[in-house]
């Protein structure tokens, strides 16, 4: 093992606590904003430095295994970097890799908060099982001691190919039984119906029907958190975990490209109904004139470079299990200016 403090070091949410927690919570989220202030958490944005040089920028860069609790069905463990950074690591085929990595690059180009999700050529990961996940599930399960065979001094195991997860650096805002947001729950937002609908727009245009709460995030941007019985003066509300994208069937061009943008084009309705799970907590929307305006005028400046080099940076060209046309920038580009064009072209809308 390298030499270096690995000891991890995260932000840890803010609980709301007290018998008006799940009011106040939907108080928090009532009055949370969707755009990233500008200039905050400009590490995000462009990663920054840890102990003096990006790890990620490392021939090989090199992290210890953090047991953790397994979660979902993506192969994935925790490893923390010298320094304290710990990040989420996916491994192996899967098409979420490349669908997490282009969403939420592009939620950063529309100026909206997400965490960061970079590939990178190798990761070394000591005391890494080689096979993290199923070792984790195995002895979540089963109690089978599993994580200790890939802990000998001085063990490794290198990956190929992974995505690194770096969370954005904000208290998540919850309760004792609530983490995360459904979009239902936006029902009561302040925030002008502009903001609100571009926001809604954002997740129509990737076809994030995966939209259960817990893949979306609720976090405060106040310099300190709150007190458990305190209030967060800045919520923030952001998506996350949107490997379900770029599809309905994650990172299928042809199926992307097809999927209409609007169920009523005339009345500006959007609906994620015709998806996977129904639309899950995402409710049928009128979108206002103002919102698709807003929406048109922050796509206005992603231009094809930036396209071609949101999905070649996702590594959609070398997508293992997809199609011929699912590796092809030029296909994706097209698809992307289609769907956007659906957006522009309509209107004006009248709510």
């Amino acid at each position: 093992m390298p030499g270096g403090d690995y000891e991890p070091r995260r932000v840890e949410p803010w609980t709301i606590a007290g018998p008006d927690a799940a009011d106040r919570r939907l108080d928090t989220l009532a009055r949370a904003t969707f755009d990233l202030p500008p200039g905050a958490f400009q590490a995000l944005r462009d990663p920054a430095p840890v102990n003096g040089s990006d790890p990620l920028t490392r021939p090989v860069p090199k992290c210890r295994f953090v047991d953790t609790e397994p979660s979902g069905t993506t192969p994935k463990f925790d490893c923390v970097f010298a320094g304290g950074n710990t990040v989420k690591v996916k491994y192996g085929r899967n098409s979420e890799i490349h669908a997490e990595v282009a969403a939420t690059r592009l939620l950063r180009m529309l100026g909206y908060a997400s965490d960061t999700v970079s590939i990178v050529p190798r990761l070394r990961c000591y005391g890494c099982p080689r096979y993290p996940f199923f070792a984790t599930q195995l002895q979540a399960t089963f109690g089978i001691p599993l994580l200790s065979r890939g802990r000998a001094a001085g063990g490794y195991t290198d990956f190929e190919w992974v995505a690194i997860e770096r969370k954005l650096p904000a208290p998540a805002i919850e309760t004792a039984t609530d983490k995360g947001w459904g979009w239902w729950e936006l029902k009561r937002s302040q925030a002008p119906a502009a903001d609100l609908d571009a926001f809604r727009l954002t997740a129509i245009f990737l076809a994030h029907w995966d939209n259960k709460g817990e893949n979306q995030r609720l976090v405060c941007l106040d310099e300190s958190a709150p007190p458990p019985d305190g209030r967060c003066a800045r919520p923030l509300a952001m998506m996350q975990d949107l490997g379900a994208t770029f599809g309905p069937l994650k990172v299928n061009v042809a199926r992307w490209r097809e999927l209409p943008i609007w169920q009523d084009r005339a009345n500006c309705v959007v609906s994620m109904r015709a998806l996977p799970f129904r639309g899950a907590t995402f409710p049928d929307a009128r979108i206002s004139e103002a919102g698709r305006l807003q929406f048109v005028a922050r796509m206005a400046a992603i231009t094809d470079t930036d396209i071609d080099r949101l999905f070649a940076d996702a590594r959609f060209p070398q997508f293992q299990v997809g199609t011929d046309s699912d590796r092809d920038l030029r296909a994706w580009r097209s698809a992307f200016r289609h769907r956007a064009d659906q957006i522009a072209n309509a209107g004006p809308c009248s709510a």
